[in-house]
């Protein structure tokens, strides 16, 4: 994490569209809570108009110019910033007229109408969805567009970064922060269809968690590291400004195919079971906070280990199939045979391998009582139903059956 290093020329392959783009986008992630107290990871699906073919989960990134296509200088090499405070547990003490309002809010789809507002605009929400969505939930996350010009990453990732004036799409900058930047948009769908039994939801409220201990949404937030190669962003921000979104449309940069997207992967660094199965409490220190005042940093942390001594799972989940299509002929969508070829190859390291946790002392058992998994019959869709060592449920959702994967998992499918 060096602000010295070039990302570009460290990674070996991007899960972006375009082979020039090796920049870091990162979200917290979504949970949904049991009513047994258990967790399990929300699984995320391809966006409207991501196409040919369908994403592995994954995000949608916008680059938009100012209005009137003024010019927009890119992000210097080193540079990072932040949107949104994972510790936001309500909008007390946000203007109403502030674009933060706005910048991090979701969009309840239903079926695959994707609703006509400008992101962050009604029906969107600050706050997550109070009622079902039966297509999903879609975060919409913008960050500031203006720059100081001088610091790349101050400690708080955030200050040397300002909205324009009047708004995202603002004419004009603060003087404090002079240089006009490529407003940076990002979608993610999280693909929450098969948690929509109203039986498991609690009394009042939803389901749904951040990874960070939020069950309000207020926390979002969301990390961007630059890592654009050369000029290459710099030329597509001069260039290709029709506003159509197609990428293989921008002939200043070089599209890829689909497979080699989501081929490129980072195998699991620590043998940790949180994929694919139910959990007894969230990763790390994270007990849920409601607010509505801030979150506090916990001390003395007693969570349950996750570490195990099994194989890490490392078989990726079946891609989701969204309930609308990902590329047509509309003005707006990528035509469905605008990227007939993988133009470049993935990364030396596309195949993740097992890892196994090296002998060494038990884990400190956990002081908390654990709370089983759910019972049986009421596994959702990808979630773990079997494998060596599992002593859980294995009575999948009608619907699906318990398939093995590997010996190690099996999930319902």
């Amino acid at each position: 994490m060096d602000l010295n290093n070039d990302i570009s020329k460290i990674a070996t392959c991007t899960t972006c569209r375009f082979v020039e783009d090796k920049s870091n986008y990162w979200t917290a992630v979504m949970f949904f809570k049991h009513p047994n107290g258990s967790y399990i990871r929300v699984p995320q699906m391809a966006n409207h108009n991501t196409g040919p073919g369908l994403q592995d989960g994954g995000m949608t990134i916008y680059y938009f110019q100012p209005p009137g296509n003024q010019r927009s200088t890119a992000f210097a090499k080193g540079f990072r910033m932040i949107v949104g405070n994972p510790m936001r547990r309500s909008a007390d003490g946000i203007p109403t007229n502030s674009p933060l309002t706005k910048a991090l809010t979701f969009r309840c789809f239903q079926g695959s109408n994707a609703g006509s507002a400008t992101p962050g605009d009604s029906p969107d929400t600050f706050s997550f969805p109070s009622q079902t969505c039966s297509g999903g939930i879609r975060s919409n996350i913008y960050f500031p567009a203006c720059w100081d010009g001088k610091t790349l990453d101050p400690p708080d990732h955030a200050s040397h970064v300002a909205w324009p004036n009047g708004g995202f799409f603002g004419n004009s900058c603060p003087s404090s922060h002079p240089v006009r930047l490529p407003l940076l948009f990002i979608e993610i769908v999280w693909d929450t269809r098969q948690f929509n039994d109203r039986s498991l939801w609690p009394a009042s409220g939803q389901p749904f968690v951040f990874s960070m201990g939020d069950p309000t949404g207020f926390g979002q937030h969301a990390d961007y590291v630059f890592g654009w190669e050369g000029d290459s962003l710099q030329r597509a921000m001069d260039r290709c400004t029709d506003m159509n979104g197609i990428p293989s449309d921008c002939g200043a940069l070089t599209v890829q195919g689909m497979n080699a997207m989501n081929q490129c992967k980072q195998h699991a660094k620590v043998p940790e079971e949180v994929e694919g199965t139910y959990i007894r409490g969230l990763p790390g220190c994270n007990p849920i906070q409601n607010g509505p005042a801030s979150a506090t940093v916990i001390d003395g942390c007693t969570a349950p280990t996750t570490l195990t001594n099994k194989p890490v799972q490392t078989i990726a989940v079946p891609i989701a199939t969204p309930p609308w299509n990902v590329c047509g002929s509309s003005a707006l969508e990528p035509r469905c045979d605008s990227v007939p070829v993988t133009l470049t190859h993935p990364g030396s390291n596309p195949h993740i391998t097992p890892i196994v946790v090296p002998p060494g002392p038990n884990p400190v058992p956990n002081p908390q009582p654990s709370t089983p998994p759910p019972p049986t019959g009421s596994i959702p869709k990808f979630g773990q139903c079997g494998g060596s060592g599992w002593n859980g449920a294995n009575g999948c959702i009608p619907g699906t059956t318990c398939t093995r994967v590997n010996d190690w998992f099996s999930q319902c499918l």
